[in-house]
């Protein structure tokens, strides 16, 4: 049987939305299976070799983590195009449905071909593991076989993800659009049945590879094919194998205003058999698409109702405030929806958005809701920049922050993707019984990170670690990731 593995050193994870634990000399076990068998805080380095003793692994060896390292949980990147990463940082002068149709879809298209699809495939998933990205919600393009392809990169990398077919059959190019509802959903459960068939890592670890349906927003969507999809999520539900949905929704004006068009029109024909309240979210309910395992991304414009609705449903969102810039598309008033209780997680939809990883994304956060502060500020006050003492038993009210708190931002991007992703009992953070995904952060000078600034004679053997962790929040990139785990095993960092 093979050791475990056993790491000594410092740590943070994310607890709750305000609560960030911070623990120095922690002994943390992971088993042959990748779980975190236990995890002993405060060991002073002479008592090391007891606690070993006393868990009955007396002589097992035991990396030692040094000062300016920590462990981090994984990154989980809750909406991501992965046909579109060649286009990172280009077409930033269009919004949206220009973006599309002069950028996205003719790239798209070339995913036709398999052989090219598995020589980007490959390079996405080893670049977004060594940034730190543990989970990974793809979008594939509309063909099935390259979508299989990037499935199995995935698997094979050791990257846990979910992997989506785009659903696209209206409203599209006719050099990039599926022929009909009924060839798209067949090619929707033939890749649900390709990704179940992929190898588990241990009997008892989560499949690494999940599907998820991915009817790309509704505007590329007829009627009766998010019918289908609703029926075969239904299905699915039924037969006790749940499949989690993806999807855009109101991230644009022209985009909401255009989905109303199509499906008043749908309506009025008799084409939406469930009944529809108008809303742009209300087209994805009236068909069965929401739900507690439905990711909804972008989510910039909402009416009431759809808050409603999304909350009502246990529905969560994607917030992806890199792209949303960049498009120009706005401000997703993240800080509402948290204080309404609805899931949120980070995405960095690439190519929208420009950067691939979740440390950026992290940043882009950060700044939305200060422009959101900036823009109301009669409704919050110049301080305090954490949360008030009632939040450490309750959700914080965001409206009177200045700006989202540094607990809050990491949690979205760990914990709160875990809980979008329906893999919060999995992974997310260092509970014991959880998946080791996670990051070994060095904040050494000898890294080559120009930016952080990091001085390993302040803040004593203990003290340093809050703020390290701060500036690499900041100031990190994937110089500072050293190794990256899922599941126990090293899949990622500058060091391997």
């Amino acid at each position: 049987m093979a050791s475990p593995l056993i790491l000594y050193g410092s740590l943070v994870d994310s607890i709750s939305l305000t609560h960030l634990r911070y623990l120095s000399n922690a002994l943390i076990c992971i088993n042959q299976h990748g779980i975190i068998d236990w995890l002993v805080p405060n060991v002073p380095s002479s008592s090391v070799a007891s606690v070993l003793s006393e868990k009955g692994l007396k002589g097992t060896q035991v990396t030692q983590l040094k000062k300016g390292q920590f462990l981090s949980p994984g990154f989980i990147d809750t909406h991501t195009h992965a046909p579109q990463h060649p286009n990172l940082g280009t077409g930033g002068q269009y919004q949206l449905l220009d973006w599309l149709e002069n950028v996205t879809f003719p790239r798209e298209a070339r995913f036709k071909d398999v052989d090219y699809s598995r020589k980007v495939y490959e390079r996405v998933v080893k670049r977004t593991l060594d940034l730190g990205t543990t989970t990974s919600c793809y979008y594939g393009s509309l063909h099935l076989e390259s979508t299989k392809v990037l499935a199995d990169v995935v698997h094979a990398g050791g990257q846990r993800g979910f992997v989506g077919k785009c659903n696209m059959d209206s409203n599209c190019p006719s050099t990039y659009i599926e022929p009909s509802p009924s060839a798209s959903i067949a090619d929707t459960v033939s890749l649900i049945s390709h990704i179940r068939s992929l190898p588990a890592s241990s009997p008892t670890s989560t499949p690494l590879v999940q599907p998820i349906i991915t009817p790309r927003f509704a505007i590329s969507c007829s009627a009766p094919l998010l019918q289908g999809l609703g029926d075969l999520v239904r299905s699915e539900k039924e037969a006790g194998t749940e499949v989690a949905v993806q999807t855009h929704l109101g991230e644009n004006h022209g985009e909401i205003a255009f989905t109303k068009e199509i499906f008043a029109g749908a309506n009025e024909r008799g084409g939406m058999k469930n009944g529809w309240d108008g809303s742009y979210a209300g087209v994805y309910e009236s068909f069965g698409l929401l739900g507690e395992r439905t990711i909804l991304a972008h989510c910039v414009h909402l009416e009431e109702t759809e808050l409603q609705t999304i909350k009502r449903t246990n529905s969560g969102i994607s917030h992806c405030p890199t792209s949303n810039l960049n498009l120009r598309s706005g401000c997703a008033k993240v800080g509402e929806m948290l204080e309404r209780g609805i899931k949120v997680g980070l995405g960095t939809d690439c190519s929208g958005g420009y950067e691939s990883g979740i440390l950026s994304q992290i940043r882009s956060a950060s700044t939305t809701s200060k422009l959101i502060s900036m823009a109301s500020p009669s409704s919050a006050p110049s301080s305090p920049e954490t949360p008030p003492p009632e939040a450490a038993t309750s959700t914080p009210r965001y409206s009177t922050l200045p700006q989202l708190p540094l607990p809050t931002l990491f949690h979205l991007a760990t914990l709160g993707g875990a809980s979008l992703c329906g893999l919060d009992k999995v992974v997310g953070n260092f509970e014991v019984g959880k998946e080791f995904d996670a990051l070994l952060v060095d904040l050494g000078e000898e890294r080559g990170n120009g930016a952080l600034w990091f001085d390993e004679e302040e803040g004593g053997e203990e003290g340093w670690l809050e703020g390290g962790f701060e500036q690499w929040i900041w100031t990190g990139d994937d110089r500072n990731i050293a190794k990256v785990w899922v599941q126990g095993r090293l899949v990622g960092g500058k060091d391997l």
